[in-house]
């Protein structure tokens, strides 16, 4: 069934902020660090691995969402002499904090990525290093993996390097501010590139069949004492920013392939008969796909502000299930390496303080370009961290999923019986009245099932609410 990442605007009631607890109690969610964590923190705060390289003189911003403290990465984007681009981007060292084989290092292996629920964030490394001394925030000297790529006048990349620095951020930014000052003229250069260098990097993505997916964000927000959902499409800011991360990434992954040893993001091809699904998907919906577009030429050329476009991209993610991580070492490069949604070979390394394999990607680029052999600590974890990845993955899903759950049936409690406009965006395959349906208001999709007949996919459909208890965690409809 289709999933949205949830954000919650002010403080939640009491029975949805209980359903949560509950949640994180079931799962088994750290409440907390272990003291000799925190106490291993402390002392790295007080004294981290400081590089000899100093790039402060750089004047580095970062684009996050406004209340983001855990900040990874930092740009500064500039054009050569000649033409093309200079594509600067810091990303916060971890390494120098943290001890391999420590609490600390433990303590991230067990956790393996920092878990966001709507309500708080359950993070991979004490907040005294993720969100203080070890995050990109402005008008502050930290260590950092600083990536240097050159790109081409169409957005290419020519060379890459990869060092340790201290760097220091000067802004911080948001992407409405972002947007708006790019949108109005106002962004200095270094701000303004970041479109000129996100369309080239998107064209070069049509070009080589990858595909990104906007899709909307599903927000709990507060109203005159109430909460209710609504949806909130990404902004362009948000597409050419990741952008930047892609490119490192797939840069990450050439060294990594080129020293013989390493770990990438890896995507199956959709299964036999995926996209002839959603073909037939985006016909119910009245999307237009003429034969001759490809899936990524349609995929780019949707709005997510349309309900039906933003359903449709919904059934996209079905095509990026499979995502998964393979290590390789001794030049033995792993079959397939690629990233079918990146259409390349690609790897996770730019958000290290909330992604462990971070770290690691991160490590064996430095040693990569340095020529050197990584450090025994990144070779002897890497036959078992995709394992550990995956098990991460898992929860982070399962969380996700619970969420959503959990909150529309919060909002929509003592509303059972009434009935709701909305259409079909999912049907079961092999069970036609199961699927689900996106409600025109609230901004709520959930499962429909209890009906006679086949689902109309893509049609509109009167459904009656016959569930919602946050302690069920599940919203069901029925079709009137």
């Amino acid at each position: 069934m289709p999933r949205r990442h949830l954000h919650m605007t002010g403080a939640a009631e009491a029975p949805l902020r209980a359903a949560l607890r509950e949640l994180r109690t079931k799962l088994d969610v750290p409440e907390g660090f272990p003291p000799d964590v925190l106490e291993e923190a402390e002392s790295a705060a007080r004294a981290p691995r400081l590089p000899d390289r100093d790039a402060t003189d750089i004047p580095f911003f970062t684009i996050d969402p406004p209340a983001s403290v855990d900040l990874d990465q930092a740009m500064h984007l500039a054009r050569r002499p000649g033409g093309g681009f200079r594509v600067q981007y810091a990303i916060a060292d971890v390494a120098a904090f943290v001890t391999p084989g420590g609490a600390l290092d433990a303590e991230a292996h067990r956790r393996v990525q920092t878990l966001y629920f709507p309500d708080e964030k359950v993070p991979l490394h004490p907040p005294l290093l993720s969100e203080g001394v070890a995050s990109l925030l402005p008008d502050r000297t930290v260590p950092a993996l600083l990536w240097q790529i050159d790109l081409d006048a169409e957005g290419r990349t020519v060379a890459t390097e990869v060092r340790r620095a201290l760097v220091r951020s000067r802004a911080r930014l948001d992407y409405e501010g972002a947007q708006q000052q790019i949108d109005d003229g106002t962004a200095e250069e270094p701000l303004a590139l970041l479109k000129d260098i996100g369309l080239l990097r998107e064209q070069l993505e049509t070009e080589r069949g990858g595909i990104s997916l906007n899709v909307p964000e599903q927000e709990i927000v507060e109203r005159d004492g109430a909460y209710v959902l609504a949806f909130r499409a990404p902004l362009p800011a948000h597409g050419w920013n990741a952008q930047i991360s892609l490119l490192t990434g797939m840069a990450a992954a050439d060294l990594m392939m080129a020293a013989g040893t390493g770990i990438l993001r890896t995507l199956p091809t959709a299964p036999d008969g995926a996209v002839a699904r959603l073909r037939r998907s985006a016909k119910a919906l009245r999307i237009d796909w003429p034969h001759h577009v490809s899936y990524a030429g349609l995929v780019r050329s949707l709005d997510p502000r349309n309900a039906r476009h933003a359903a449709f991209l919904q059934e996209c993610t079905t095509l990026l299930r499979g995502a998964g991580y393979t290590s390789f070492t001794g030049g033995e490069l792993p079959s397939p390496a690629v990233h079918a949604a990146v259409a390349d070979e690609y790897t996770h390394c730019t958000a290290p303080l909330r992604r462990l394999v971070d770290r690691y990607a991160g490590e064996l680029s430095v040693a990569a370009v340095a020529g050197q052999e990584p450090p025994d600590w990144v070779t002897a974890a890497l036959g078992e961290l995709p394992k550990a990845m995956a098990e991460g993955s898992r929860r982070a899903n399962t969380v996700e999923r619970e969420c959503v759950d959990i909150v529309e049936a919060a909002l929509l409690k003592g509303r059972v019986g009434e009935t709701f406009e909305g259409f079909v965006v999912d049907v079961k395959e092999g069970e036609p009245t199961v699927g689900a349906v996106q409600l025109e208001t609230p901004a709520v999709i959930g499962r429909i099932e209890g009906g006679s007949t086949e689902l109309p996919l893509g049609e509109r459909l009167r459904v009656r609410l016959t569930q919602a208890d946050p302690g069920a965690a599940k919203v069901l409809f029925a079709p009137v």
